[in-house]
């Protein structure tokens, strides 16, 4: 079953002027077969690019951890030496039945 994802980086690096192209690239690869969508807010300040992403949607991870693996496993160079900070949350479906009673 699907979870529902909500995944926040930001991205700092010298004005090179490609940070939100590269950033893109690397989370159509990263989120392949996901249905996540992502939203960039680019800027540039004091000669360093700030690229802000908000990530969306359903996922296979069941928890903020698998996602940090999958990330570690699948993420290149550019990505690592640009990400500065991050937040996710991960919520898995709830299992059917009642949580009271104790019925799966």
């Amino acid at each position: 079953m699907k979870s529902e994802t909500y995944l926040d980086f930001c991205f700092i690096r010298e004005n090179s002027g490609t940070l939100a192209a590269e950033v893109t690239a690397s989370f159509e690869h990263l989120f392949k077969g996901q249905r996540l969508h992502w939203y960039l807010d680019d800027k540039t300040a004091e000669d360093a690019e700030i690229v802000v992403a908000e990530v969306k949607g359903m996922s296979s991870w069941g928890s903020e951890q698998e996602v940090i693996d999958h990330l570690e496993e699948t993420a290149g160079d550019i990505f690592w030496k640009a990400l500065q900070g991050y937040q996710f949350y991960v919520y898995p479906p709830e299992k059917k039945g009642c949580g009271s009673c104790g019925i799966s």
